[in-house]
């Protein structure tokens, strides 16, 4: 069998997240013990979020295999991603943030899987007039151009990132910064993207989009309150510590 393009291409987003984070995990073992459960989760998440949304349409066709196979969703994945690092150190009991190393190795392999998606021609955006940015599908429909939209809004988040990570901003809050407003981008962007829908125009991806925005904002405002709490005891400590009596 042949790979194509594009499962090169996520394999090779799979190596180079794991790469660094070998990197990392050479500071605690557990680290690496982490990152996989957070790929199997990702990888489940995805699996489960697409047969949600429309996987479940194609029973009834001949491709139904396949289709069921490659089928897959970055919203998913962050879910079931996310639920899987919580979940993996709680059991390995670590307790320091892990997030804004996630939010500097997610938007590279999902940057690498939507080159994937352009050169394959999956993920299409809807039809549209043709325009000096729309992309023909293999038809020769022009279309509005979805997976570069979404590489180039992971391209500039990478960029936030790392410029953060240099300044020192908003120290463990990047993966909840990222799911907030990947969960937003995704929910506006999925009235242009070719997925079925639900009802009128909302697709099962608006659903999973706005679960992950929230889960973002949830995590992003306990993390905010937990910090805050922390400095206000180390403050209290400070000040009633007999030694600096």
């Amino acid at each position: 069998m042949t790979l194509q393009p594009y499962s090169w291409l996520m394999l090779a987003g799979i190596g180079v997240t794991l790469a660094f984070w070998i990197r990392v995990a050479g500071r605690d073992r557990r680290l690496l013990s982490i990152y996989l459960w957070g790929l199997v989760g990702a990888l489940i998440g995805a699996k489960i979020i697409y047969f949600v949304a429309e996987g479940w349409m194609v029973l009834d066709r001949p491709d139904k295999w396949l289709r069921l196979a490659t089928g897959k969703s970055i919203v998913g994945a962050l879910l079931g991603g996310y639920a899987a690092v919580e979940l993996a150190k709680k059991v390995l009991r670590y307790n320091k943030v892990t997030g804004d190393w996630f939010a500097t190795i997610t938007p590279i392999g999902i940057i690498l899987g939507r080159i994937g998606c352009w050169l394959h021609g999956c993920c299409l955006g809807r039809p549209c007039e043709a325009t000096w940015f729309s992309m023909n599908d293999a038809e020769g429909t022009p279309r509005w151009p979805a997976a570069p939209v979404e590489l180039f809004f992971n391209v500039i988040m990478l960029a936030l990132f790392l410029i953060w990570r240099r300044k020192n901003k908003f120290p463990g809050q990047h993966f909840h910064i990222y799911m907030i407003t990947y969960g937003a981008f995704r929910f506006l962007h999925e009235f242009l993207r070719d997925s079925p829908r639900w009802f009128g125009p909302i697709s099962g991806y608006h659903i999973a989009a706005l679960l992950v925005c929230a889960l973002g904002i949830i995590r992003f405002y306990q993390r905010r309150t937990s910090i805050s709490s922390k400095d206000a005891c180390s403050d209290e400590k400070h000040r009633y510590n007999p030694a600096h009596a």
